[in-house]
C-alpha cells in the first residue's frame, strides 16, 4: 500500500489547530496523503497531549507522556514547535505558508490578526491559499466572540433535546452523545470544504477563506429531524432507543443482554414475532401494519419485551439472521475490536511510535481502490520534526535553528 499513489500527495497543510475538530480534519487529509505540519506551542503542544489518563504504554507497560486522546486525532502528521506570539515565530510561519496549500486554524475570531497570520495577510502573500477557520459560532453573528465547546453546542444546537430517554421514564431527560460528535462532524465537513476549495483553486488559481462553525454543523446534522420540525412546526420529542415512526425499531432486553431489532416493514415484523413463537402478534389486527403498531405502541412493546426476554442474545441473533430480520448486539469496546467484521476490515492498526515503541490506533474508514487512505506514521511527539521541517522546507542551517531555539522561538 505504501507504494500506491496518494490522492493528496501533492498537498501540504499548515495545521494551526488543536483539540479535536481541526485536528480531525487535518488527520483526514493526512490519511489521504497530504503532508500535514502540525504547529504546536513549545513545551506544551496541543492541549489534548495532557488529556489523560489513559496514556500510551511503553514496551514495559508504563505510561508515556502521550495521551490516548491526542493519539486519536494526530496520526500521519509532522510536529513543529513554534511560539506564534514571538515575532520570529510569526515570520517563520509566514515563510512556511509560501510552501503550503492549506492553512487550518481554530483560534478565536480575530486573534490571528494580531500575529499577522490571518487570512487577509496570508492571502496577500499567497493568493491561491485555502484558509480554513473553525470556531464555535463562526466569523460573524452575535455569538462570534464566544468560545465554543462540543458539549455546549450539542445543547445549543438541539441534539440533546432529541437524545436521551423519554420524559417520565427512569433516566429520562436530555443527554449528550458519548463522543464529541459535533467536533467530529465539523472536522468532516471542514475536510469536504477544503477539498472543494482545492478543486476550485486547481481550476482557477484562486484561494478562499472557509468559515466553519460548530453550531452551524450541529444544526445541519439535525437532518430529517430538523426538516420534520421546519415542515410541521411540531417540536420533536426524545424517544430513547425507540423510533418515532417505526415499531419495532428499538432495543430489547434478552435473558443475558440486549439486542437491537430494526423491523422496517410489515414482513420483517411478522418474521420477528414468528421467530419468537408469537405468530398471534402478527395476526392481531391492532399490529397488522406499521401505522397501527405505532398507534398501539404502548400495548405491543410490553408483549415484545416479554417475548424477547425468553431467549439469550446469541439465540435471538441466530434466529433473526436466519429469518432475514435486521438485528444486532450492543457491543462494548472489547466486543467491537474482537468482532470478526471489524477485524476483517482492518480497523485496528499498530504503528511504530518514538516513545511507546508501538501504539494501537483506529484505521481510517476511507477505502479507495486506486489511492487508498493510509495510517501513515504514528502521531508525532512534541516537536519531533521541527529541525526536519525548517531545514527541508526553509533551508535553515543547524546554527540558525539552534539560535531560534535559544531565543525561545522553537
Amino acid at each position: 500500500m505504501a507504494s500506491m499513489p496518494k490522492a493528496l500527495g501533492h498537498i501540504r497543510v499548515l495545521d494551526l489547530s488543536r483539540v479535536l475538530a481541526g485536528p480531525w480534519c487535518a488527520q483526514n487529509l493526512a490519511d489521504l496523503g497530504a503532508d500535514v505540519i502540525k504547529v504546536e506551542r513549545p513545551g506544551a503542544g496541543d492541549d489534548t497531549r495532557a488529556w489523560g489518563p489513559p496514556y500510551a504504554p511503553d514496551a514495559d507497560g508504563k505510561p508515556t507522556s502521550e495521551a490516548a486522546y491526542y493519539l486519536s486525532a494526530n496520526r500521519g502528521k509532522r510536529s513543529l514547535t513554534v511560539d506564534i506570539a514571538h515575532p520570529e515565530g510569526q515570520a517563520l510561519l509566514r515563510e512556511l505558508v509560501l510552501h503550503c496549500d492549506v492553512v487550518l486554524e481554530n483560534f478565536k475570531v480575530g486573534q490571528l490578526r494580531r500575529y499577522g497570520l490571518d487570512y487577509d495577510t496570508l492571502k496577500a502573500l499567497k493568493p491561491g491559499l485555502v484558509y480554513c477557520s473553525i470556531t464555535g459560532f463562526g466569523q460573524d453573528g452575535p455569538y462570534a466572540h464566544r468560545a465554543g465547546y462540543d458539549f455546549l453546542i450539542q445543547g445549543m444546537g438541539g441534539l440533546m433535546s432529541i437524545t436521551g430517554e423519554r420524559d417520565g421514564l427512569p433516566g429520562g431527560g436530555p443527554q449528550k452523545a458519548g463522543v464529541a460528535l459535533t467536533d467530529l462532524m465539523t472536522g468532516m465537513y471542514a475536510t469536504v470544504a477544503v477539498l472543494a476549495a482545492l478543486t476550485h483553486r486547481d481550476r482557477t488559481g484562486e484561494g478562499q477563506h472557509i468559515d466553519m462553525a460548530l453550531l452551524d454543523t450541529q444544526v445541519a446534522m439535525l437532518a430529517n429531524v430538523g426538516s420534520n420540525y421546519l415542515n410541521s412546526g411540531q417540536r420533536p420529542r426524545r424517544w430513547g432507543n425507540a423510533h418515532a415512526n417505526i415499531v419495532p425499531y428499538q432495543t430489547f432486553a434478552c435473558s443475558d443482554g440486549h439486542i437491537i431489532v430494526t423491523a422496517g416493514n410489515d414482513g420483517q415484523y411478522r418474521k420477528f414475532v414468528e421467530a419468537g413463537g408469537r405468530p398471534d402478534l402478527a395476526q392481531d389486527e391492532r399490529f397488522a401494519t406499521n401505522p397501527l403498531r405505532v398507534k398501539n405502541r404502548a400495548v405491543l412493546v410490553p408483549l415484545l419485551d416479554a417475548m424477547v426476554a425468553q431467549k439469550s442474545r446469541d439465540e435471538w441473533i441466530a434466529l433473526l439472521e436466519a429469518a432475514g430480520v435486521p438485528c444486532g448486539p450492543i457491543n462494548n469496546l472489547d466486543e467491537v475490536f474482537a468482532d470478526p467484521q471489524v477485524r476483517a476490515r482492518g480497523m485496528e492498526v499498530e504503528l511504530d511510535h518514538a516513545l511507546a515503541g508501538q501504539v494501537k490506533l483506529v484505521r481510517s474508514p476511507m477505502k479507495l481502490s486506486a489511492t487508498p487512505a493510509t495510517s501513515g506514521a504514528a502521531p508525532p511527539v512534541l516537536g519531533q520534526h521541527t529541525d526536519e521541517v525548517l531545514a527541508g522546507l526553509l533551508g535553515k542551517r543547524p546554527e540558525e535553528i539552534a539560535a531560534l531555539r535559544a531565543q525561545g522561538v522553537l
